[in-house]
């Protein structure tokens, strides 16, 4: 899944549900659930997500959404192989991106 979000240091909770497709309930239920999503909170109490916190929630997205983990299983395989599975979907994430550039210029041929 290629997710299209511009260049910016924090993103607010809507702009990261629209760009996965998902209700801003499940991001927040995903917050509390993985240790590694840590956003920023202002003093109203919305959350900010950084880049990094975008790279895990796209890592999560993958586990749970494409690959079927359930939560428990997601947990303990980002707990275990952090580093392996991370490298195989930093791989995964870039060719998607390059296929999708691919897309759009036949498109506009």
């Amino acid at each position: 899944m290629h997710i299209d979000l511009p260049e910016k240091r924090y993103y607010g909770i809507g702009e990261v549900a629209k760009a996965f497709n998902v209700n801003t309930s499940l991001i927040r239920f995903w917050e509390k659930e993985f240790d590694v999503l840590k956003p920023k909170k202002n003093a109203k109490g919305n959350r900010k997500f950084t880049p990094d916190d975008i790279k895990n929630l796209k890592f999560i997205y993958h586990l749970v959404k494409e690959r079927g983990f359930t939560l428990e299983g997601a947990k303990i395989h980002i707990k275990e192989e952090k580093k392996e599975a991370l490298s195989n979907f930093e791989i995964i994430s870039k060719l998607e991106g390059i296929k999708a550039k691919l897309i759009k210029i036949k498109s506009q041929l």
